[in-house]
Formats: structure tokens, C-alpha cells, sequence
């Protein structure tokens, strides 16, 4: 069961998005913690109209940058500029200079523009001629990005990918879904009808309650230890970073947050570990040779690792 007003911020964006309860759950989780969404799919499935709808629903400030392999990194920051009246530069901000961002394939910039996106990601701010400008908060980064189509892209560094709390795939809809989804949009565009139920000062209130979400100590070292089994698995060879399990706790913390809970159950560690970790461990040639995936081994991890106690989880 959701939060009411959790409840209410998914009905909505489900008028326009079909079938997709657990996407839209993850993303306002990724919000709601303070992170960045990669969505990864196919083209067609609704990663931008996710976006789209997603920032309709929510009362704040929308920008979206469709990158392009000439794109520059002042493109993204803004830049300043000579005004002859008052001889001085003024500073024309850039499309980051938003609450939600929808970065729409990623992948098909440089690595120059890529790491200007880096840094607004990671410091909530952006360097112009030298000078800092901190971005509006909440700062909120949805990135889209095509598996299959590789030619003309640029492949994320790990930098990069481990600066997105959350990597989610939107999946094809069920026969019933898309027969839904052709009746939602026969006669009417419903994005454009959609009206915002939640402000900017109510998204503030519930990202830092997020962070009052009790995390007891035996849950705390289930997460850790699901982090190390990344590390010491010999099908991989780069697991899991510190800032991974913080992202894992957080994850946990805002799932359990929007299931109307006070407290991080080990179940939500189960439930964020695959979209947390799994763009974080890469594995080894030979698992990859062999068709195992990051998230089939983290099942297997989550299969094999002792669960807490419920009297412990409740414990400081």
C-alpha cells in the first residue's frame, strides 16, 4: 500500500502511462532519495513520455536536452555573454537550470558534455567561466538511453553510470496493455490534460522525511554484505563501490518511505537491489561467455545471504 500522496502522483501519471506501476514507483523513489534515473530500453517502449508525464504530474520546472554528438558543455550550463548597455557579462542560464531533466539518449553526446553532466549530477552545481552556479533544487536527472543501437554513441564511463541511483528498464507491454494504450490514445492526447497534483514545496517536505526512514543495524549489514558478495564473486570483476551501498540504503529508505513505512524492511533492499547494483557490476569474460547477467547474480546473492531477523529490524 502506498502513500497517499505517493497513491495520487502514480494515479495520475497512470492516465497517460499504461502498465507501468513499478517504473513509475522506482522513478518517484529515485526523486524522493535524491538521485538519478538511466532508463534503458528499446525505442517505442515510453521512456520520454514517462519523463514527460512524470514531470506533468509533479509541479516543477521541466527541461529537456536532446543530445547530439556536437553538443558543447555550454550548451548544458549556459553561458555569458557581453551586454553593450550595462558593459558587463551576464549569465544566460542553460537547460540545466531546472528541476526535472529529461536528457534524451545520453549516449549520443561526448565525453566532454557528458562529464559537464557529470558534475551537475554529482555536486547539484555547474562551473561557468569559472564561476559556480549552483542549480534550483530538487535537481532531478531522467536520462534515456537505446541498448541495441550503438553506432554514433558514446558509451557511459563507469563515472558516470554510478553517479544514477536507480537503472530501469520500461519493458514491452502485455497484449491487454497495448490494446489499452490504443484506446487511451484514439481520440485524445491525455498528457495534455494531465493536472499536477503535488507542489515543489511538498516534494522538499518528502525527500527529507525520506531520510528520517529508520535503517536498523542488522539491516544495514545485510546491505553491506549484499555490496561485498558483488566484490568477491569470481564471475566478476568490478563490484560494487561504497557509494553503491549508500545508494542501496537510500534506495531502501525511499521504497519503504512511499509503501507508507517508517522503517527499511529487508525486503526493500530486495526489491531496489537489481535497479541499484546492476548497472554497477561488470563481469568477467568468462561469465559473460557463459550468458549470466548482473541481475541473475544478484538474485542468486539474495537467495543465498541470511535475512534478518523481524526482531531485529526495529533494533538501533
Amino acid at each position: 500500500m502506498y502513500r497517499p500522496t505517493v497513491q495520487s502522483i502514480i494515479t495520475a501519471i497512470e492516465t497517460v502511462i499504461v502498465g507501468k506501476e513499478e517504473v513509475i514507483a522506482k522513478s518517484l523513489t529515485a526523486l524522493l532519495a535524491g538521485g538519478h534515473v538511466l532508463l534503458e530500453d528499446v525505442p517505442g517502449v515510453g521512456k520520454t513520455m514517462l519523463v514527460r508525464t512524470f514531470s506533468r504530474a509533479i509541479d516543477l520546472d521541466f527541461k529537456r536536452i536532446q543530445f547530439t554528438p556536437d553538443m558543447l558543455p555550454s550548451d548544458l550550463t549556459g553561458i555569458s555573454m557581453y551586454n553593450q548597455k550595462t558593459r558587463e557579462f551576464e549569465y544566460r542560464p542553460g537547460p540545466l537550470m531546472g528541476n526535472i531533466i529529461l536528457a534524451d539518449e545520453i549516449n549520443r553526446t561526448s565525453p566532454k558534455t557528458q562529464s559537464a553532466l557529470l558534475e551537475a549530477m554529482a555536486e547539484r552545481s555547474v562551473t561557468v567561466d569559472g564561476e559556480l552556479k549552483v542549480l534550483p533544487s530538487p535537481f532531478f536527472v531522467m536520462a534515456t538511453q537505446n541498448p541495441i543501437e550503438h553506432e554514433g554513441t558514446y558509451p557511459l564511463p563507469e563515472a558516470q553510470l554510478d553517479r544514477f541511483l536507480l537503472k530501469i528498464e520500461m519493458g514491452y507491454p502485455t497484449f491487454n496493455e497495448e490494446i489499452a494504450l490504443l484506446s487511451r490514445f484514439e481520440k485524445e492526447e491525455p498528457l495534455e490534460a494531465l493536472q499536477s497534483v503535488i507542489t515543489k514545496q511538498e516534494v522538499e517536505l518528502m525527500q527529507r522525511e525520506v531520510r528520517d526512514v529508520h535503517v536498523s543495524s542488522a539491516v544495514k549489514q545485510y546491505i553491506v554484505r549484499l555490496v561485498h558478495e558483488s566484490r568477491k564473486d569470481p564471475h566478476t570483476y568490478l563490484g560494487g563501490s561504497p557509494r553503491a551501498t549508500l545508494a542501496l540504503m537510500k534506495a531502501a529508505q525511499s521504497w519503504a518511505y512511499i509503501h507508507n513505512r517508517d522503517f527499511v524492511l529487508p525486503d526493500d533492499v530486495k526489491a531496489m537491489a537489481t535497479s541499484v547494483l546492476g548497472h554497477r557490476v561488470l563481469l568477467t569474460a568468462e561469465a559473460r561467455y557463459k550468458g549470466k547477467s548482473p541481475n541473475q547474480l544478484i538474485q542468486e546473492w539474495l537467495d543465498t545471504l541470511p535475512v534478518p531477523m523481524d526482531r531485529e529490524v526495529n533494533e538501533v
